[in-house]
């Protein structure tokens, strides 16, 4: 008995302080294009912020849409499975590739979000294959990837190398150029392990956006700590808005979803890791 007092008069109650922010809504609306494929299934995920230590649930939509403003036609996107909080439908890859700029109306609760996105053009992956190199660690896994830019025009890329990393580039300094540079995966891999990598063309400012989440998601914030600043896409809340021309919310400056809306095309490649 003497022990077990001893042990429980060490136990102090720790009373940490965490950030209490109303919900707001997380949008992945990032439509990946197959310019090979007659159809692109256009897939928008769609969930809520709760409190912090809290999960983030799927959002219950009354309606999400995607208008094409040159062919002034819309398509709904269907919830599926119910309560997935995932919402899809299959549009024309000639469509989104020509149809010029797009405009997304998410509407939920009373309120709607908006964002416009045009298609953005890609290259395609020369080559993925696996190198010796490492870059802190011995059990890093070096993948070189080559592709060959386009002269006439200045590009961005968003690479995904699966497992949730990604990276953005310019071509800035290999314009019109074969490019080869290596990319190393700090968590270990297991020979067979599939990876999907994908090289897409994106914009200048969703570039930027995704370099600041790249920044915030590897930067030293410990478990009780919070970025200190909140990155912001472009999608807005438009429900104060009458005048569609003056696309601007500062009434409800704070009353923003946090995510970005783009369309770009994708070539996607897989390779397994040796043995």
């Amino acid at each position: 008995m003497l022990a077990f007092a001893t042990l429980a008069s060490c136990e102090d109650v720790v009373e940490v302080a965490v950030p209490n922010e109303p919900p707001r809504l997380t949008i992945d609306a990032l439509i990946r294009v197959d310019t090979s494929q007659a159809t692109t299934l256009a897939q928008v995920k769609v969930k809520e912020t709760n409190s912090f230590f809290e999960s983030v649930v799927p959002a219950n939509l009354t309606q999400i849409t995607i208008f094409d403003l040159a062919q002034n036609s819309a398509s709904i996107l269907l919830e599926d499975p119910e309560g997935s909080g995932i919402y899809s439908s299959e549009m024309s890859t000639e469509a989104l590739v020509n149809g010029g700029e797009f405009f997304l109306q998410i509407d939920f609760e009373d309120e709607f979000f908006v964002a416009y996105a045009s298609f953005q053009q890609s290259v395609k992956i020369d080559s993925l294959v696996f190198g010796e190199g490492i870059l802190f660690d011995e059990d890093d896994t070096e993948l070189v990837v080559t592709f060959t830019d386009v002269s006439e025009r200045d590009d961005y890329y968003l690479f995904d190398f699966d497992l949730g990393n990604f990276l953005v580039t310019e071509d800035e300094f290999y314009q019109g150029q074969t490019f080869s540079f290596s990319y190393f995966y700090e968590d270990e891999l297991n020979p067979g392990d599939e990876l999907e990598v994908s090289i897409m063309g994106v914009d200048e400012d969703f570039a930027n956006y995704m370099n600041k989440l790249i920044e915030q998601s590897e930067g030293a914030f410990g478990p009780f700590e919070t970025p200190a600043i909140t990155v912001r896409g472009n999608i807005i809340n438009a429900t104060t808005i009458d005048n569609e021309n003056n696309f601007d919310n500062t009434n409800t400056s704070d009353n923003f979803a946090l995510g970005y809306f783009a369309i770009v095309q994708e070539d996607k490649r897989i390779i397994i890791v040796e043995e």
